[in-house]
């Protein structure tokens, strides 16, 4: 996989965010240090991400339930 680091950004939660657009893999690493892959995330959804004001709030509301995930 070849994937994009989205720039640096401030969160209570999460660390970073990388995404692969060729597989449509979004990664959430975490600040706990728990890296998660959620798959089949078009890039419009993965770019609303990047630049949503509460990266928290916008997981729980759009990727949680909507996207298949594991942890890696």
């Amino acid at each position: 996989m070849a994937f994009r680091d989205f720039a640096p950004f401030t969160s209570s939660s999460i660390q970073a965010l990388r995404y692969d657009e060729g597989t449509q893999v979004l990664q959430v690493l975490f600040n706990n240090g728990g890296v998660y892959e959620y798959y089949g995330v078009p890039a419009r959804m993965a770019e609303e991400f990047e630049r949503s004001e509460s990266k928290g709030v916008f997981l729980a509301a759009n990727l949680k339930g909507h996207y298949r995930y594991s942890r890696v």
